[in-house]
């Protein structure tokens, strides 16, 4: 079984899991009741609100990080997409992801597990610490932000995951990171099991994996 270790963090409530596709997500289209989701119209157990919003960019902000303008969570950059009529289908490991982080208000983060490095640990970044996170190569500066990190170095994050392990037609298995804080008892939990939810019946298939809390052996 997979295993990620996780550094000290007062507000991080995290849940984080492996997803195995029948097929690359080039043969695997989203379905179109999933596709529907990408819409604020639609009607979901969960829903975001300023609350959830405060208390997403306060997780973001414990390491020192300035989660506003285009540092802001990935959540609320969903909803401006959704509000504007932009948030269209990428594919099915990143449009079940953004359903999830749309309407539950939490950033999160999918990333190819086999183009990922074990280990896999979370913590925050150094000062130095940087990554490009799409194909034009534009590049988000790391210092204070909570990140997931692999044997190379950080790759994923509540504001922008890294190009290098970013999903495309040829992925068959994802590493999904939900960035879930303790001031929104429930939300976390409630938000990983929809998500898991929407990958099952999308005919994926979960495996859990063992969290290992800072000085673990």
């Amino acid at each position: 079984m997979l295993t990620l270790s996780i550094d000290d963090h007062p507000l991080l409530e995290t849940a984080c899991f492996v997803t195995s596709f029948p097929r690359s997500l080039g043969d695997c289209p989203s379905p179109t009741w999933l596709t529907g989701l990408l819409s604020l119209a639609a009607t979901t157990p969960l829903a975001s609100d300023d609350e959830v919003r405060k208390a997403a960019r306060d997780l973001l902000r414990h390491g020192g990080y300035r989660p506003t303008g285009r540092g802001k969570p990935a959540s609320e950059y969903l909803i401006r997409a959704a509000e504007n009529g932009t948030l269209g289908p990428i594919n099915l490991a990143v449009d079940a992801c953004n359903v999830a982080s749309l309407h539950s208000g939490l950033p999160i983060s999918v990333v190819d597990l086999d183009l990922a490095a074990p280990p896999f640990r979370i913590g925050i970044a150094s000062d130095d610490d940087e990554y490009v996170f799409n194909a034009a190569g534009q590049v988000i500066r790391l210092s204070g932000l909570l990140c997931l990190h692999d044997n190379e170095g950080p790759c994923a994050n509540g504001v922008k995951d890294c190009q290098r392990t970013k999903t495309g037609e040829a992925t068959t298995r994802t590493l999904s990171v939900v960035w879930g804080t303790g001031d929104l008892p429930g939300r976390t939990e409630a938000t990983v099991g929809w998500y898991r939810d929407l990958l099952t019946r999308a005919e994926a298939t979960i495996e859990d994996i063992t969290l290992l809390a800072k000085g673990t052996p």
